[in-house]
Formats: C-alpha cells, structure tokens, sequence
C-alpha cells in the first residue's frame, strides 16, 4: 500500500522557511526534523522569497470593477467571469516566466478550495503526473560529508592535484571503495577545479550567459577597481553550508561574506547588495561560470550599478580568481580544518572571528605588513 502523501498548511510552510532563514541549522538538519526532503525546503524558501512583496499589495481593483460592472448580467455569465478571475488571480500571485518544473510544482496549492490540482497543471502548462512527483531526499550520508571534507583539504594543500591524485590521496586515508567517477562528480558538486592552465580550458557553459575575463594584463592599483566573489564548501557533521565573500582585490580586504544553508542565488545577492551599501560599487566584479553567477538575478542586479563591469573566469581556470582562492585557502587551513566547527552557529562565529582577525589583525608583505583595512581605507580615503 502506498504511502498517504503528506499536506503542508501555508501557516507550517511559513514556519518551516523562517526556520531555513534564521539559518541555526543545516537544510538537512531541518529537512530531517520536519520529515521534508531538501529539495521542496528549497522551492519553499524560493517561492517565500519571491512573495513576500504580495504582503503588502492591494486587492485587485480591475477585478472589483469587472465584478462590480458585470452583476445585473446572466447568471452564467457572473460564474464565468468568476472562475476567469479566479484563475487570473491564482496565476498573478503564482506564475512568473521561464519557470522549472520543480518551481511550477512549488506553486501548487494543495488545499486550494476552488481550484483542482488538474486546473492548477493546466494553468501552469504541468503534467499531473509531474505534480504528483515525489523528489527522493538526497540527504548527505556521514560518508559523503567524510570524503567531501577530505577532498577539499586536499584541493587546498595540493590545488594542481586532478582527479587521479586526488583518489589515490583518498586510498591513502583511508578511504579505500572511493573511485574516480566518485572523486570527478564530487569534485564538479564543490565546484574545485585543479589550478594549472592549459588549452582549451576557457570554455564557456553551454546555455548560460558569461561574460568575458576582464583581469588578463589589468594593472590593479586600487581598491574598489576590482572585486572578486566565490563561494565554497564547509562540511559539518550535519550537513553541508556555503561561505559566500567577496574580496578587494588591491587591498585583499574582505567588503561582504555570508553563509548560508542552502546552495542558492539569493545569499550571493544579498551580499552585494550589502557590500555595495557599505563601500560603493567597484568599476569591476569577478566571479566564476558558476549557476549563482549566470543567473538573471545576479546579472540584473551588477547591471543596475551602471558603472561596474561584470567579469568572468575562463571555464575552468581557477587561477583567475586567485584572490579569493588564496583567502579561502587560508581560511579553512587556520580555522576550520583545525576547529571541525560542528553547527551552524559554530561556523557563523568562526567565520566572523576570522574575518575580523583577517582584515584588521593580519599584515601583508606585499604592503609592507600593513593590514588590509589599513591599505583599503587609506586608499578610498585619498581617492576622496
């Protein structure tokens, strides 16, 4: 007999989400808690953000007036025009364009007293059976975590090592049933690539918007000129989070970081958008061919800056966006591979502590050891 499929109210989803956004947890220590997989917290915490503007606006007035305009007419006509408005109104607060299937589904109200799941597919141009769709948790098992947290150590001690070397590391640890396949789909779903250039390395993704490297031959002799925004990995006991920061590339001045527990456009976003409230747009930002960095969101927002120049790594080539890579480096060999911090809110104190230590604390040869707030600050303050 199957399973009898489980209903959220919308007052539980809320909760749910503001538990995802307080980010105390892990998305598999909530998704585990409240026996939801991973993947529809995600959609969740998507379709929330996306709304949380219709808070706050007014009633239909065009639909008011038609009703109002309309109810000397046949009764036939007046239950017509209500289920067109009814269905005009539903696609308003839910449809948006170049929806996924997985985000389509999302928007379905189970519990809708009017509007059957059928209409509701239909309205969204969805297959039923894809709406009954019920996506398998995928969870990260303890092993996952284990080899996830190995390669990543060994990526920043030996960063050349590919995909081979970086197997037999793992044999040597221990790690005796872990195969190539394994290591490359793992090394893909970190985003770590080995830092050596070769040819044809420069790539750009298929079906994404890039943008060329900007950096080749640039003299950098400022900050603000250039920014450069990565994220990576931390594994927990728990589950994974993720460390956005952006660094000055001149001063190597950390201007924004943030961590998140879920893998997701919006944590890189908010730290722009907070970094540039804080210091002023750069003429410049760098990233990688990441999906964060592709997307529309990310492109739209550096594009409303009007003056800042979005830049690309080539595909594949990590040593484009060396500082970053070097500030990563540094932090996870000085902290956490040395603190195994195990929650949350174990990373998110860490992080700060570091960060703090990093742009206040720590001298840099390259600028006579002067600190990288010092020589950010100094600079902003002359080009005043």
């Amino acid at each position: 007999m199957s399973k009898k499929r489980r209903t959220w109210t919308p007052e539980e989803k809320a909760t749910i989400v503001l538990e995802i956004l307080r980010e105390e947890n892990t998305l598999a220590e909530i998704a585990k808690k409240h026996e939801v997989s991973q993947q529809l917290l995600s959609r969740w915490k998507t379709e929330f953000i996306a709304n949380m503007s219709a808070v706050f606006n007014k009633k239909n007035e065009d639909v008011d007036k038609l009703k109002q305009e309309h109810e000397d007419e046949k009764e036939l006509l007046v239950k017509k025009i209500g289920e067109l408005t009814l269905d005009v109104d539903w696609l308003k607060k839910k449809t948006n364009s170049n929806l996924s299937n997985e985000e389509k589904r999302a928007l379905i109200d189970w519990k809708h007293p009017s509007l059957t799941i059928k209409k509701q597919c239909q309205l969204l141009m969805l297959s039923r059976s894809t709406a009954y769709h019920v996506p398998v948790d995928v969870s990260p098992s303890r092993d996952e975590i284990n080899i996830k947290n190995a390669i990543d150590r060994i990526h920043y001690e030996e960063p050349a090592f590919g995909v081979r070397r970086i197997r037999n590391e793992l044999h040597k640890q221990g790690f005796h049933n872990v195969g190539r396949r394994l290591v490359r789909r793992y090394m893909m779903e970190m985003d770590i690539v080995c830092f050596y250039p070769g040819p044809n390395l420069s790539k750009r993704a298929k079906a994404a918007k890039t943008y060329p490297y900007l950096l080749r031959n640039l003299e950098i002799d400022r900050p603000n000129q250039v920014w450069s925004i990565d994220i990576t990995y931390i594994g927990t006991p728990n589950g994974f989070v993720y460390l956005t920061a952006i660094i000055d590339w001149y001063s190597r001045y950390i201007v924004g970081y943030t961590i998140s527990n879920t893998l997701q456009t919006d944590m890189v976003t908010r730290v722009i958008k907070n970094a540039v409230e804080n210091y002023g747009a750069p003429e410049i930002i760098n990233s990688d061919q990441g999906s964060q960095f592709t997307s529309n969101a990310y492109i739209d927002l550096i594009k409303s800056f009007k003056t800042t120049k979005i830049s690309m790594d080539g595909k594949g080539r990590a040593t484009d966006n060396i500082a970053i890579e070097r500030f990563f480096r540094s932090y996870k060999w000085e902290r956490l591979y040395l603190l195994y911090p195990e929650t949350v809110t174990e990373v998110k104190a860490m992080t700060k502590e570091y960060i703090a230590k990093y742009n206040h604390k720590r001298g840099h040869q390259r600028f006579d050891y002067k600190t990288p707030a010092a020589v950010f600050y100094e600079n902003m303050a002359l080009a005043a």
